[in-house]
């Protein structure tokens, strides 16, 4: 059996920044995740420079595509709104994957089935035992499924049900916009470019608005892409769009029990306003591993909550 005191599973920003942190005060720990990396990952791909300086990472450390936005174009009902700013973006298929080497433990494709508790240490699919154990899986995270859903339910109020695609594309156009409540969508959508010739574009929106409606949110996409044509943003681009489902935040209670924790996508805790997930994901995957090294409580109150007061708040590192 494979051993260590530590067990994340999932390799994400989440996972990848948990591991990290346990290594740099010598505590083993690995990361099973059931796809290989680098992998797809549906994503916006935006960070904050907060993220980067929880990370320990500057700008130019970053090996990747980084593309510094320094004004964001938000659209009210029709209504464009310029904000100056310091955001990035970059892609999940090379962050997570940097961030995974950069963590430097033991990493396994590994689908996780099944997890019981033996001797005060968990056992995984027979073949994995730890001490410790994070739930880093995002949404459908098994260490979630098995031990927290129960204590931790996730309001379906929450739910954010997103259609996205991410693609080579030579831009003309390097402004980051968003869209918010375009005919009656309880949501927003977006055109991120990405350094170096890609382009993401997406939309979402509340679950169960969708559903009350009887509505779907492919409607909504149709609606989109016309809108990105109309502008002459990725015209002509023929779609293949995928989606995913996550949760805003909601309470952040019930979290640990025992020596088993949920963090990123797994607890639920992406920014109420607009979604963005790997802040909180990286918050609270130190906070994890000091529980661990230190004892203290896991309490996830401190999260970043709303979106909107980092991008205002960033207004300063604009540089004219």
């Amino acid at each position: 059996m494979i051993e260590a005191t530590v067990i994340i599973v999932g390799g994400g920003p989440a996972g990848s920044t948990c591991a990290r942190e346990l290594k740099k005060q010598g505590i083993d720990s690995l990361i099973l995740d059931k796809q290989a990396f680098p992998r797809t990952k549906l994503c916006a791909g935006w960070i904050t420079p907060k993220v980067l300086s929880d990370l320990e990472l500057s700008p130019g450390d970053y090996p990747h595509r980084l593309l510094t936005y320094r004004k964001i174009l938000f659209h009210f009902r029709a209504i464009p709104v310029p904000i100056p700013t310091c955001q990035y973006s970059i892609r999940r298929f090379e962050f997570d994957s940097f961030l995974l080497k950069r963590a430097d433990v033991p990493v396994y494709k590994h689908r996780v089935n099944n997890i019981r508790m033996e001797n005060k240490q968990y056992i995984i699919d027979d073949v994995y035992k730890c001490s410790f154990l994070i739930g880093a899986g995002g949404t459908h995270c098994p260490v979630y499924r098995i031990f927290f859903s129960g204590i931790h339910p996730r309001s379906p109020r929450l739910c954010i049900a997103a259609v996205e695609e991410e693609f080579a594309w030579q831009w003309n156009d390097p402004l980051c916009r968003l869209w918010f409540f375009d005919h009656g969508l309880p949501g927003y959508s977006w055109y991120a470019p990405k350094e170096d010739g890609y382009l993401n574009v997406g939309i979402g929106g509340k679950l169960a608005s969708f559903k009350k409606r009887g509505e779907t949110i492919n409607t909504h996409w149709e609606r989109f892409l016309k809108k990105l044509s109309a502008n002459g943003l990725a015209s002509g681009r023929q779609f293949a769009p995928k989606g995913h489902l996550y949760y805003l935040r909601g309470h952040a209670d019930n979290t640990r029990r025992g020596n088993a924790f949920i963090i990123g996508d797994a607890a639920g805790l992406a920014t109420r306003d607009m979604g963005e997930g790997i802040g909180p994901a990286v918050e609270s995957a130190k906070l994890a591993a000091r529980s661990i090294l230190t004892g203290e409580p896991f309490c996830l109150g401190s999260l970043t909550r709303w979106s909107a007061f980092q991008i205002i708040m960033n207004r300063g590192r604009v540089k004219k």
